[in-house]
């Protein structure tokens, strides 16, 4: 897409982009930007194995127990 089309139709780049497609903006025939969106990290189910709680995990703590 020619710089002066990727200028007039920004929103459209950006949709585009957001939907997974990689926009490619030329000058002169020349490509000059790559626009792609960002991807959030996936959280990856089982990387959390290993990990245990103390049984009194959730208990009342003892400096507070005068506010409950």
């Amino acid at each position: 897409m020619q710089l002066a089309a990727a200028k007039a139709r920004f929103s459209e780049v950006v949709q585009t982009a957001m939907l997974g497609d990689t926009v490619v903006v030329t000058k002169e025939n020349q490509p000059v930007v790559r626009i792609t969106a960002i991807k959030p990290a996936k959280r990856v189910p089982g990387t959390g194995k290993g990990i245990r709680m103390s049984p009194d995990f959730d208990a009342p703590l003892p400096d507070f127990s005068d506010h409950m």
